[in-house]
């Protein structure tokens, strides 16, 4: 397990980074090359990310009969739709934590549309076990309030159903933009789909005119990107080339760039890369709704808690169910800092303190996020430990030593 020591000696932070691809267009684009029965085909830049590297290797074993998903959330769901439709009996497994993630309501929706499936254990969690079947497609209505993935699955499986899917997404949505991004991929592949309000229509025929007739590319990860705007906000000065990052993005994580700008970041384009430098605005508060796009919600409140302001981010209803309980580990490692907080109503607060922060070593929880949201503090605090720094594979493999090229000294320890 072990921990890493993270310091800088200058807080000026100058250099070149690269962030990994992105694992969410990474992971939509292996189910829709599976689906196409495209295999064959190469992906560009696929992500090196634990959890794509989990579905790869299962999308490329798909015979298998038990499926073992072990932490990765989006493979438990994206391929729980995905073996309800091709034949084959398959158990689909996980970790300890991934069982108690909730996908009763994927395993619903997934029932009326026909699917076989039963619970192996307890009702609404893995392990499953399913036959694969044809599904009829049709109308169908599902709680957009609990994962955006239970939608994507469903919406990225209707090539394979005997009619287009109607889908009536009840509650406001969480993560809406992910689903944004699965139904541009999806129309980038040649599959029609429109989405009115909170109904979206997919067609189940696939088009002769389809995206795979060119190179099929992952774009870099705007979610691992926040990490280095934290650290602009954090430093004293500095430049930050980001290699690899769309400005015209089908991530919803691409809004660090318009978010950080009143946290004294400011981001200029260019072709292939952006360039991160400070500005002139240091906001004293901060205000900000979560429910697009909820991974940045650690790295908004450890940036918010190392400059010092008042910070309110709102809906973190999803928080709970990820790869741990996000709200309750951000509150005890933010009192860490002496920084006392409140939840409430989907949203968790805290206030400036206007005292020296301490010193502090942070557990990871076993996820990822949590680490590396809390290694841009070591441009503030007199020291940083932070335990179990592996847990970084999950989606940003390489990223202590990226750290390092912009002058973080990084000392591990067993």
């Amino acid at each position: 397990m072990g921990s890493v020591t993270v310091s800088h000696l200058t807080q000026i932070v100058k250099g070149c980074v690269n962030v990994p691809s992105s694992k969410s267009v990474s992971n939509r684009q292996l189910l829709l090359r599976t689906i196409f029965n495209m295999d064959h085909r190469p992906i560009f830049f696929l992500s090196e990310a634990r959890d794509t590297q989990i579905l790869k290797t299962i999308l490329e074993n798909k015979n298998a009969k038990e499926i073992n998903v072990h932490d990765a959330g989006t493979a438990a769901r994206f391929l729980t739709a995905y073996f309800s439709c091709v034949e084959g009996e398959r158990i689909i497994t996980g970790t300890l934590r991934m069982q108690q993630r909730p996908i009763g309501a994927l395993v619903a929706a997934l029932q009326k549309l026909g699917a076989d499936i039963e619970y192996v254990q307890h009702e609404n969690f893995l392990p499953i076990k399913i036959r694969g079947k044809k599904l009829a497609g049709g109308k169908i209505e599902v709680d957009g309030s609990i994962s955006s993935q239970f939608l994507s699955a469903l919406l990225l499986i209707t090539p394979l159903m005997d009619k287009p899917l109607e889908l009536h997404i009840a509650n406001q949505p969480v993560s809406a933009s992910y689903v944004e991004m699965t139904l541009k991929m999806m129309q980038q592949w040649g599959i029609a789909c429109t989405k009115n309000n909170n109904t979206v229509w997919v067609d189940n025929k696939k088009s002769s005119m389809h995206f795979p007739m060119g190179d099929i590319v992952s774009e870099g990860d705007w979610s691992a990107a926040s990490y280095f705007y934290s650290i602009m906000a954090l430093a004293k000065e500095g430049e930050i080339r980001i290699n690899r990052l769309n400005k015209n993005s089908l991530q919803g994580d691409s809004v660090c760039a318009a978010l950080f700008q009143s946290l004294g970041v400011h981001t200029r384009f260019y072709e292939d890369h952006l360039l991160l430098t400070k500005n002139k605005h240091s906001a004293s508060s901060f205000l900000y709704n979560c429910i697009s796009c909820p991974d940045l919600a650690p790295t908004l409140a450890f940036c918010g808690g190392g400059k010092n302001i008042n910070m309110t981010l709102q809906g973190l209803q999803t928080l709970s169910g990820k790869e741990t309980d996000r709200v309750r580990a951000l509150q005890q490692e933010l009192h860490k800092m002496q920084i006392s907080s409140s939840y409430q109503n989907h949203s968790l607060s805290f206030q400036a303190h206007n005292t020296s922060l301490p010193a502090a070593t942070f557990e990871s929880y076993n996820d990822h996020r949590m680490a590396m949201g809390a290694a841009p503090l070591a441009l503030c605090l007199p020291s940083v430990s932070i335990n179990n720094p592996e847990v970084v594979e999950k989606s940003f493999p390489h990223f202590w030593e990226e750290l390092k090229k912009i002058g973080f000294l990084i000392s591990k320890s067993l």
